[in-house]
């Protein structure tokens, strides 16, 4: 019996047919977030451990959220330039090297420098993962590999969770430095394993501008369809935000402990550990013109009817929903801009769409807050379904109207074995996209 064969029978139908060397990535993302114990520790530290106040300790946060747009554009712009492989591991190193003068640093200006270099670092990164899984990954298997990356992504988050709070005990310190050496520990997986798979610079056609009479390629900025679904996004996002800003706010003015939205937030994480793979299989193969008002629909209407809700069970289940509008999108959306961005753009792309994200993370805390302020919880969870639902129905239309809104063509790199766990033979190459073909 071939490898393929026995491939076939033992893995499940959901990680067959993925090129080796996307395990290695997806493996460095587990090992990544399973050592992420600073974020669910980051807050408390600044407070708790050094002695912060409420607004300082929020100003820093936001200063990883503002660190993290420069990080997106750059990482993006750099996975086009120089490569994939070695903007991963260099923001690797750099956002190392950061978690550890974060853990270190006592002086509050040296903590906002380091917070900020650890947003822009860690952020860099997802662009030229995300530029490489284009490279690696065809163009049908994207969306389900985008999945599980994302369930890699949240069910490390998860642990790291877990572990951080046994970790506190012996102090804050080590929780950073450990958070540190798990960073470094990927950027060496990287480097030893992940091949790089950068195209010829050479610009490909894509989609002509409106209005335009040629199809050579154009700046991302100057993309229009594309640019109309990054904003998309970012209304998406900036709804999905107030899930851990407004949210657990809401919660406390209606008399519930911060114990008891701990475990409503989990609810969260826990739905897409199970959920993820389940659901990416039930609608591979259909259009994002499909998937996306679905998640549109599902974001608003979790954020709808948490106008409803007053206990606990309540704001659960509507969890529960926006939770699925969340699992829909997250890999689709990536998928729509690794399927529209030209071989030789496609960090950039995937910064640019990355940017909606974090610019959603950094304004969202701030805007949801003002709407709660001014105008009532009832106001903003309307006005969330609203936009939600929106984006969703926007983002279809974009994608929909323009046929020729898929133009990048899938790299020689993508070929593997079918194998769904990584083999010794996947090197990382020297330009030449076709080492680590293991087929």
């Amino acid at each position: 019996m071939t490898r393929p064969a026995r491939a076939r029978l033992i893995a499940p139908a959901a990680v067959r047919g993925l090129p080796p060397a996307f395990w290695w990535i997806w493996l460095s993302v587990l090992v990544n977030w399973i050592g992420g114990f600073a974020g669910p520790m980051l807050a408390m530290s600044l407070t708790a451990g050094r002695g912060y106040s409420a607004s300082s300790a929020g100003l820093v946060l936001s200063l990883v959220g503002l660190g993290g747009i420069a990080g997106t554009f750059l990482g993006g712009a750099l996975a086009d330039r120089i490569g994939r492989r070695t903007t991963m591991f260099a923001a690797h190193l750099w956002t190392a090297a950061s978690m550890a003068l974060l853990g270190l640093s006592d002086g509050p200006w040296a903590v906002a420098a380091s917070a900020l270099a650890m947003g822009g670092g860690a952020a860099a990164v997802r662009p030229a993962m995300q530029a490489s899984l284009t490279d690696l990954v065809r163009p049908e298997d994207r969306q389900r590999a985008f999945s599980l990356n994302y369930w890699a992504l949240n069910a490390g988050g998860a642990v790291a969770a877990v572990l951080a709070g046994l970790m506190v005990s012996h102090g804050y310190t080590p929780i950073f430095l450990a958070d540190g050496a798990a960073t470094l520990a990927c950027g060496v997986l990287v480097l030893a394993k992940v091949p790089e798979t950068r195209p010829s610079p050479t610009p490909e056609p894509t989609a002509p501008l409106p209005g335009a009479g040629t199809t050579t390629s154009v700046p991302v900025h100057r993309d229009g369809p594309f640019m109309l679904f990054v904003l998309m996004t970012a209304v998406f996002a900036m709804v999905f935000q107030q899930g851990f800003s407004t949210l657990p706010v809401v919660m406390t003015a209606e008399g519930h402990p911060p114990e008891t939205y701990s475990l409503v937030s989990a609810a969260n994480g826990l739905m897409i550990v199970a959920l993820q793979i389940p659901l990416t299989r039930l609608v591979s193969g259909r259009p994002p013109a499909v998937v996306l008002p679905a998640a549109g629909l599902l974001l608003g209407g979790g954020f709808g009817l948490t106008m409803f809700a007053d206990s606990a069970a309540a704001f659960a289940c509507t969890v529960l929903i926006w939770t699925l509008g969340e699992i829909l999108q997250a890999p689709a959306g990536i998928a729509v801009t690794a399927d529209r961005a030209p071989a030789h753009q496609r960090g950039r792309y995937q910064g640019v769409y990355g940017g909606a994200w974090s610019a959603a993370a950094f304004l969202a805390p701030a805007g949801g807050g003002w709407i709660l302020d001014h105008w009532g919880a009832t106001t903003l969870w309307a006005l969330c379904a609203l936009l939600a639902t929106t984006a969703g129905l926007g983002g279809a239309l974009v994608t929909a109207r323009h046929k020729n809104f898929r133009t990048g063509s899938p790299s020689t790199a993508r070929e593997g074995s079918g194998t769904p766990l990584p083999t010794a033979s996947s090197r990382p190459g020297r330009g030449n996209p076709d080492e680590g073909n293991t087929s």
